[in-house]
């Protein structure tokens, strides 16, 4: 477990005598706070973390890590020009320890406490994909090994050390997503994470408003590849249905495994049959054997998924029957749920977040599903150069799916008019502005055969379209 001197030692470069209480975890939130926790202080644009020590210091923790003078106020511990042993031992109880940078120092720790442990780490990045890939890969090692992954969205700069702080000598796997949205973000995390093997999804536009063209999202998920060890200890797991990601085995000194609907990849999937919400079955091939699978996840694209996990299952030595069970026994689904409103409707809510790849596949699962199918979507953003193209592609695919189109926002009406363009009648179409009008449009029009698909980034807030359809208990 994480002591109170490891911290220390991370900050400072000392390690003093004595200090062995244990840290139980670390948060940036005071809400999260269990004894023993060390809280992170992160100023912020609209809370400070600062503003809340106290309040952590009540619920339970032992140490906060500051950027700011609050000895007025608080103990503080100013470890900022190295650590005096003398000083520690002058303070009673929880106390403050004074950085230069929270952030960088809640880094430095996971860094140093990640060298210290003896594990091996899956690192996973791509633009779609990831969440449900980190699950299904957490399962599949955990039929065998202690494994961690990160909880939620936790793949960035803070959530990712975060999670690392989480590890202890007890863990022999750890599963962690990593987020990117900028040049050499991934490389970071790796820096922290020392993965020894990468997966990498697919690339797609995703984010391409601030990542810039899709060129630059493919450098940018490669950098996980890049930095993995050589062969046979470092293995990289890439989709070989994605060209750009194909193209990244010449990238990376570890051993390349390709997964893929190709014969040509290493371990490769066809017979793929839809069982609609009872799951998907498909055929695995694997060095002359064939496997025949049936696995609890909704939609042909979830065959992938599964591809992903038996791949590092694969390459980690476990047998066929700890890797079938995880996929069997799994849970993990994309963040679709499905509920039922109030007038019977199935809906399938997809609405955490969007981009035409991830978009598609739910038109896909759709498609697969009996009754009315109605679409509600509403707009992707953060597309970029590609935001045009990208609704076009939606909108053909979705006159080739639904009886009926509800779209919201601006560049919901780019998906609507390339539906009627492609074919849909104008009276199986309806734009809105905003949620609202949409939510009174559906209470009226939607009755027990219909089958709803919403889906929308997240800021378009169309989980307040669900919310307010769904059956009350």
């Amino acid at each position: 477990m994480l002591k109170l001197s490891d911290v220390l030692e991370a900050l400072s470069g000392v390690r003093p005598e004595g200090k062995d209480e244990v840290i139980t975890e670390a948060t940036i939130d005071s809400r999260q706070v269990i004894p023993g926790s060390m809280f992170v202080a992160l100023p912020g644009e609209r809370t400070d973390g600062h503003d809340y020590i106290e309040q952590a210091f009540k619920r339970g923790a032992v140490i906060a890590l500051v950027q700011r003078d609050l000895t007025d106020r608080l103990p503080v511990l100013d470890i900022r020009s190295g650590l005096q042993p003398e000083a520690i031992n002058k303070i009673q109880g929880p106390f403050c320890i004074w950085v230069e940078n929270t952030l960088e120092a809640l880094q430095q720790v996971a860094r140093f406490w990640r060298r210290k442990l003896t594990l091996r780490v899956v690192g996973i990045t791509g633009s779609v994909g990831k969440s449900t890939t980190k699950e299904l890969v957490a399962e599949v090692l955990s039929q065998r090994y202690r494994t961690l992954k990160n909880v939620g969205n936790l793949n960035n700069e803070i959530g990712l050390p975060l999670t690392l702080l989480s590890l202890t000598e007890g863990h022999e796997r750890a599963v962690l997503e990593m987020g990117f949205y900028v040049p050499g973000e991934i490389a970071f995390l790796c820096d922290l994470a020392q993965p020894q093997i990468g997966v990498i999804t697919n690339v797609s536009a995703v984010h391409a408003e601030r990542a810039g063209s899709i060129e630059a999202i493919a450098r940018g998920k490669a950098e996980l590849i890049q930095v993995l060890p050589s062969a046979p200890v470092g293995v990289a797991i890439l989709n070989y249905d994605d060209p750009l990601v194909r193209e990244m085995a010449s990238q990376t000194k570890a051993r390349v495994f390709f997964y893929g609907l190709d014969s040509g990849a290493d371990l490769w999937a066809d017979g793929i049959e839809s069982l609609g919400l009872e799951g998907i079955r498909f055929r695995l091939h694997y060095r002359g054997e064939i496997l025949h699978l049936r696995v609890p996840m909704i939609g042909r694209h979830s065959v992938h998924t599964a591809l992903r996990a038996a791949a590092v299952g694969l390459v980690d030595n476990l047998t066929w029957q700890e890797i079938v069970d995880g996929l069997h026994t799994s849970t993990t689904q994309l963040r679709l749920m499905i509920v039922r409103a109030e007038n019977g409707a199935m809906i399938l809510d997809d609405s955490y977040n969007s981009s035409p790849e991830s978009t598609l596949a739910a038109l896909n699962l759709l498609d697969e599903l009996e009754g009315r199918k109605v679409a509600v979507l509403g707009d992707m953003l953060e597309l970029g150069p590609y935001e045009e193209q990208g609704h076009v592609l939606v909108g053909v695919r979705a006159s080739e799916v639904v009886n009926e189109l509800v779209t919201v926002g601006e560049r919901g009406r780019i998906i609507a008019n390339a539906a009627l363009k492609a074919g849909l009648p104008a009276s199986a179409t309806k734009d809105f502005s905003n949620t609202q009008e949409a939510i009174e449009y559906l209470r009226e029009r939607l009755n027990d055969q219909d089958v709803v698909l919403v889906k929308g980034s997240h800021a378009m807030r169309m989980d307040l379209i669900v919310a307010a359809l769904e059956a009350r208990q």
